[in-house]
C-alpha cells in the first residue's frame, strides 16, 4: 500500500519537512499522486531516503550527495573528495581540542592567535586584540615574522606607551615615538613585506588597510595613534637613510675599483 509524505517520514526516522527539503534539492524525485492530489510514495523513494541518510549520517553535505549516485555506486573520486573534507574536518577539530585542553591547563589563552602564548606577557590588551585581527588579515608565514617581531623587542617605552593619557604633551609624544622609531626601522630592515604586504594578505589590500585603521582607532587614545604616527614616520626615514649611505659607499666601492 502506498506510504503518505508523513509515513514515509516516519518510516525512515525522519522528518516531512527533510522530505519536503530533498525533493526541492532534486535528491529525491516526487511520487504519483492520487486522483484528489495525495503523495503515493512506494518502495523506491523509501530506500532512497534511506540511502541520503546514511550518506548525511556519513557526513556527506547535500551538495555532493547527487555525485554519490542514486543507486548507491558511489565514484571513487567523489568518496575520495569527501574522505578529505571529513579528514579535515576532524584535523581541525582535534586542533581545538588540543587548544581547549591548553586553555584549560593555563598554557595558552583565548585572547591571542595559537603560537603567541610564550610571549602573551610582553603584550598589552590591545596588542593582544590588534594580533587576533591580523591574523584574520595576514597569513601563516606573516604571523610567524609577527611573533619573532614581538620576542626581539626591547620593550623601551612599552609601559610609558601603555599609560599616555590622551591629552599627553608634545615633549611626551615625541620622546617615545624617538624610542620606537629604532624598533620599527628594524623590522622593515629585516622584513621587508611589511613595506609591501599584498602577498601576505589573507583579504584585500583595500579590506586590509580598512580594517585596521577601524581597530587602532578603537584600541589606542589619539596621543598614543599619534605617537605610532610619528614613530614610523621617523622610521621610514631612517631605513631611507641607510639605505641612501650603503648605496653611497657601494658607489664608492665601485670607483675604488675602477681607479
Amino acid at each position: 500500500m502506498p506510504w503518505s509524505t508523513s509515513e514515509l517520514a516516519r518510516l525512515a526516522g525522519t522528518t516531512v519537512n527533510t522530505v519536503r527539503h530533498y525533493h526541492r534539492a532534486g535528491l529525491l524525485e516526487e511520487p504519483d499522486r492520487t486522483s484528489n492530489g495525495y503523495k503515493q510514495y512506494g518502495g523506491r523513494h523509501l530506500v532512497r531516503l534511506l540511502q541520503i541518510r546514511r550518506l548525511r549520517d556519513l557526513g556527506v553535505p547535500l551538495a555532493q550527495i547527487e555525485s554519490v549516485g542514486p543507486e548507491g555506486a558511489a565514484p571513487e573520486e567523489g568518496l575520495l573528495a569527501i574522505d578529505a573534507d571529513i579528514a579535515a574536518s576532524i584535523e581541525r577539530l582535534q586542533r581545538a581540542r588540543a587548544e581547549i585542553r591548553a586553555i584549560l591547563a593555563g598554557t595558552s589563552t583565548t585572547d591571542l592567535p595559537p603560537g603567541f602564548e610564550d610571549v602573551a606577557q610582553r603584550l598589552s590588551t590591545p596588542e593582544r586584540s590588534l594580533l587576533l585581527v591580523y591574523e584574520q588579515l595576514y597569513d601563516e608565514e606573516a604571523m610567524a615574522d609577527l611573533r619573532t617581531m614581538v620576542e626581539s623587542e626591547p620593550g623601551d617605552g612599552s609601559a610609558e606607551f601603555e599609560a599616555l593619557a590622551a591629552d599627553a604633551d608634545d615633549e611626551a609624544r615625541q620622546r617615545i615615538a624617538e624610542l620606537f622609531a629604532p624598533v620599527i626601522a628594524q623590522h622593515i630592515t629585516d622584513y621587508p613585506w611589511l613595506s609591501e604586504p599584498t602577498d601576505h594578505l589573507s583579504k584585500g589590500p583595500r579590506v586590509t588597510a580598512e580594517t585596521f585603521v577601524e581597530t587602532v582607532t578603537e584600541l589606542f587614545n589619539e596621543a598614543q595613534l599619534d605617537v605610532l604616527g610619528r614613530a614610523s614616520t621617523m622610521a621610514r626615514e631612517q631605513v631611507d637613510a641607510s639605505s641612501a649611505d650603503s648605496r653611497g659607499d657601494d658607489n664608492n666601492d665601485q670607483e675604488g675599483r675602477n681607479t
